[in-house]
Formats: structure tokens, sequence, C-alpha cells
């Protein structure tokens, strides 16, 4: 699941220039539902009438960390490397974390507040490349601002996936799918009155293919599964090897440079993470 996730962050360079933004989202999802519905019409059909009573909530949350999140993540790779893209969704378990705190105010320790602190430190070396004096100035990739707010839709849809129906996952992961392709649309049409509308190249379906396939269907599929043999803790935890898969990855295959400043972006992300996680872990 991390492998594939991390993978979305090259596929997300490779896609420049080969297939525009609101294009690969559309594509994507539209992929995605003619999987589910080859693959998942049983449980979409049994939990049909649950999920009808709860459909705009469950429609919003497709909006926001599927459409929201997957399209600022494709504008942010016209604007910044792969390796930044990779590091900066180490924040998304740390904005869970404050999310649930704000939403169900849910207990957070000082130790986790340490946890929070150094990883903000790492986003904010990677979103100033190394120079926190940027900050005074206000002075940021465009790009990794845009990853970022995409990030914060992500914390905010995994926050609010706690209200959703107790329904099968399939089930409930079709619906949030259809309605990001609902929701794309408008996305694509927007793209399309602007001229920026580029159809997908020979590489660019193969890209779309590579990202329908593995970090849409198939990395959703394994994640859901993995929360229902080993519970959501211990699930969560390989959700942080992301941005290390995501790094790894842009570095080998995209050739990216690996700077002094990502080394240690990325390591005060990790840590970041494992204190909040485990101090969470030893207060339960």
């Amino acid at each position: 699941v991390a492998w594939c996730w991390g993978l979305n962050a090259v596929l997300g360079q490779l896609a420049v220039d080969s297939v525009s933004p609101m294009m690969l989202v559309v594509l994507r999802w539209l992929g995605v539902v003619l999987l589910l519905t080859v693959f998942a019409r049983r449980q979409i059909l049994g939990d049909w009438n649950q999920l009808k009573s709860h459909l705009p909530y469950v429609m919003l949350l497709g909006v926001i960390g599927f459409t929201g999140f997957n399209a600022l993540f494709y504008v942010a790779s016209h604007h910044t490397s792969g390796v930044n893209i990779g590091i900066l969704q180490g924040s998304i378990p740390i904005l869970v974390m404050l999310g649930a705190l704000l939403a169900y105010r849910t207990p957070v320790s000082m130790v986790q507040c340490v946890g929070v602190v150094v990883t903000l430190i790492g986003v904010a070396i990677v979103t100033t490349q190394g120079n926190l004096g940027r900050l005074a100035q206000l002075a940021f990739n465009h790009g990794d601002l845009l990853m970022l707010l995409a990030c914060l839709l992500y914390a905010a849809y995994t926050v609010g996936l706690r209200r959703a129906p107790k329904v099968s996952p399939l089930a409930l992961f079709a619906v949030l799918a259809a309605s990001a392709l609902a929701a794309s649309v408008p996305l694509a049409l927007w793209e399309y009155s602007n001229g920026d509308t580029q159809r997908p190249t020979q590489k660019g379906w193969m890209v779309v293919a590579l990202v329908t396939l593995f970090p849409s269907f198939l990395a959703q599929v394994f994640f859901i599964q993995g929360v229902n043999m080993i519970g959501p803790g211990r699930a969560g935890m390989f959700v942080n090897l992301v941005p290390v898969f995501a790094a790894l990855m842009a570095v080998t295959f995209l050739q990216e440079p690996f700077r002094p400043y990502h080394g240690l972006a990325l390591a005060l992300v990790l840590v970041g993470i494992g204190i909040a996680e485990f101090s969470r872990r030893d207060t339960k």
C-alpha cells in the first residue's frame, strides 16, 4: 500500500506534458468506477439502502478526499519535485491527529505535541528548500503550498471517515469513487474552457493506467483488507512509509536530486510521526 501511494508521486511527475491534471483526475476515477462495477457489485447492492440514507455525507467525503486531494496533487506535480511531494505527504498523519482533536476532542499528550512540532519543522524545511529564513519573507514554492493544501483535504477526509456509515468497505469505496468522478468532471470542463486540456499521449495513457491500477484501486483494496486483518492502528503505521518510498523512487526513476535538506526533512517528518504514533499507542 505504501509503495503504491509512494509511486503516485513519481507518476505525477511523469504526467507533466503527457496528460493535463484534471484530465488525469477524471480518467483515474473513471477507471476505478469501472473496476468497482465489476468487482464490487454484490457489496454495493447489498449495502445500498444504508448508503442511500447517508449519500450526501459520503459524497462530500469523496469530493474532499479523492477529487480535491488528487486535483491539487497533480497540479502541484507541475510546480515541485516528486521528492518534495513524497516528504510533504508525511504531514498527513499529524494533520489527522490535529483534526481529530478539533472535531472529536481526541486527547493529545505533550509527547504527541513534540511529535507535531518535529514534523512541522521537517515540512517547513522542505517548503523553504532548507532555508528557514524564507519563513520571515513568506517565500515558498507554489507547488509545495498546493501539496500542503492537498494534505489538509486528505486529513479532513480521513477524520470524516469516522462518521461514515458502517457498510462494506468496498461498497463505501465505490460511492466515494463515483462521487470523485462526478466532481472531477466540472474541473475538467473548467480546464478545457481555459485551453489547458492535454489529451493523453502514449506515455500519458500509461500513466493513467498505472495511476488507476496501483494508487487508486489496489492500494485502497489492500488497505481495506489490511485494516480488517490487523486493525486500523497497525495498518496506519505502514502508511508512514509513503514519504520514504516516494523519495526513493523519485531519486531512482526520475533522477531527481536528493539534497541534504531533503534528508534532514525526511528524518524529522518520520521521527515526528514516530513520536506521535508510539505515544498514542502507549496511552491506550
